[in-house]
């Protein structure tokens, strides 16, 4: 399900976007030393695939760039830098617990956004989409690494995401609202209960078996949030509790046998 094997490895767009969207959420430059789905993983083929120190050689961490910009580009599904500052993929699906988790609602972005970053969601709101520079002039920065922070805070608070990026005449991301790529499900409405759950499942239904603190890590959630979540596959009897922190699909043997 995680594309971790030689014989059903990504090398295009729509294998990765077929792996999105089965595994509901994805890591895009992370090893085999953080567990969940990962795009470079999956590029690799292989479960003990790491990033070596000189990306720029390497071809498939350039392979795995290049298709996170397409992916990016064709906007199928979710993308920015999430939980943590860490660039996530998310299939439609999940975009309302993700957001339920981690957005802020419109009437309290003036209560739990700092003041930069309002000042770049006015610009966007304005303008719909500008480039990286742009953007930091028209948002009245003169600091660029207080720009960057302002802008991972929108993108982990699921405001903004990155609509495309340029490689000439220079390289600039081109930044764009993320309700307007994903306005119905950014605008549903979920409980804090039913995302944790989601989230939860969406992580075991790949892992098969997930051992303590693996979805914490995976998805940026605190440990009890964690806990919860698996709880309550528990509860309605999809997951098993194998031991504390411990859980499995209930029906793991079947689908192994399906396999």
């Amino acid at each position: 399900m995680w594309r971790r094997e030689e014989e059903c490895r990504v090398e295009d767009v729509f294998e990765a976007e077929k792996l999105i969207e089965a595994a509901g959420f994805c890591a895009a430059m992370t090893d085999a030393r953080r567990p969940g789905p990962s795009l470079y993983v999956a590029v690799c083929g292989r479960r003990d695939a790491h990033m070596p120190r000189n990306v720029q050689k390497d071809p498939e961490s350039s392979l795995t760039w290049r298709i996170k910009d397409e992916v990016m580009r064709r906007g199928c599904v979710y993308y920015a830098k999430l939980a943590k500052g860490r660039a996530t993929f998310v299939a439609p699906r999940l975009i309302p617990y993700f957001n339920a988790l981690w957005g802020v609602p419109r009437r309290k972005e003036s209560e739990m956004l700092s003041a930069g970053a309002r000042s770049i969601l006015k610009v966007l709101r304005r303008e719909w989409e500008m480039a990286t520079a742009d953007l930091r002039n028209d948002s009245g920065f003169d600091d660029r690494a207080r720009f960057t922070r302002a802008l991972d805070e929108l993108q982990g608070t699921m405001k903004v995401i990155p609509g495309e990026v340029l490689y000439e005449p220079w390289f600039t991301y081109i930044w764009t609202l993320a309700e307007g790529r994903f306005p119905e499900e950014l605008s549903r409405r979920v409980a804090r209960e039913d995302a944790l759950r989601e989230v939860a499942r969406g992580f075991l239904d790949g892992a098969g078996l997930t051992l303590r603190g693996e979805l914490s890590k995976a998805t940026g959630l605190s440990r009890p949030d964690a806990g919860l979540g698996n709880r309550a596959l528990v509860k309605e009897g999809y997951a098993l509790r194998v031991a504390e922190g411990v859980y499995r699909l209930s029906d793991l043997e079947e689908r192994l046998r399906g396999l």
